[in-house]
């Protein structure tokens, strides 16, 4: 098996084993959204922001292990304000029919060489989300 198959799998084992269930208890549910670029379920704790884990990118790293890439998704073609554009906070994402979604991609580093940080990385993770949400809370009643 290559390096990029072994991280993939690896990878995916921490996300179900661990953060998925980590954040269900802090109540995440199943996102009803489809991520344009990333193949697998989301999870979310309102329809304003939905947080999936991207295996790929990185994956062919030899440190691979020991991290992967978190992509929170605002699926809404709207204009966000100047103030939440940019690396900190959302980047465009183009997706079908000329519509624009907004994102926001973050390193979630689990493992320090043989020690693993996950409940770290986790609390990282949902301070992060929490930081995001709110900022895209004051939008939400132009999405109805």
């Amino acid at each position: 098996m290559n390096i990029t198959d072994a991280n993939r799998i690896f990878r995916k084992s921490i996300i179900k084993g661990f953060f998925e269930p980590e954040l269900v208890n802090l109540d995440f549910k199943k996102s009803s959204v489809k991520h344009p670029t990333i193949n697998y379920d989301g999870l979310m704790q309102s329809d304003l922001l939905h947080i999936f884990f991207d295996v790929e990118t990185g994956s062919d790293y030899p440190d691979g292990d020991e991290w992967f890439i978190v992509d929170m998704l605002f699926p809404h073609d709207v204009k966000l304000p100047d103030n939440l554009i940019g690396t900190d906070y959302f980047t465009t994402l183009s997706v079908e029919d000329g519509k624009t979604f907004w994102h926001h991609r973050e390193l979630i580093r689990y493992k320090y060489g043989k020690s693993k940080k996950l409940d770290d990385a986790l609390e990282f993770l949902e301070s992060k989300y929490k930081e995001l949400h709110e900022s895209l809370e004051p939008l939400q009643k132009d999405l109805k």
